[in-house]
């Protein structure tokens, strides 16, 4: 069978300047954020919310600013 895509199309590797076992507190808390922040604009970008658990409830929170609570 022939992979109609090839392989180094369908995979994306990050590089990280620093390991995270190898990070300060401050640098760690930093990086965790950016990740957080990556991930939220991704959802957003196709069309999805951001849903996570606050106080026991699901939320689920949109890119134009609105949040819903969940079940």
């Amino acid at each position: 069978m022939e992979q109609d895509i090839p392989l180094d199309l369908m995979l994306k590797k990050g590089k990280m300047a620093k390991k995270p076992w190898l990070m300060t507190p401050a640098e760690r808390t930093e990086w965790a954020l950016k990740m957080q922040n990556e991930a939220k604009e991704y959802l957003f970008s196709i069309g999805q919310p951001l849903v996570y658990k606050k106080a026991g409830h699901y939320i689920a929170e949109y890119a134009d600013g609105s949040v819903k609570q969940l079940g």
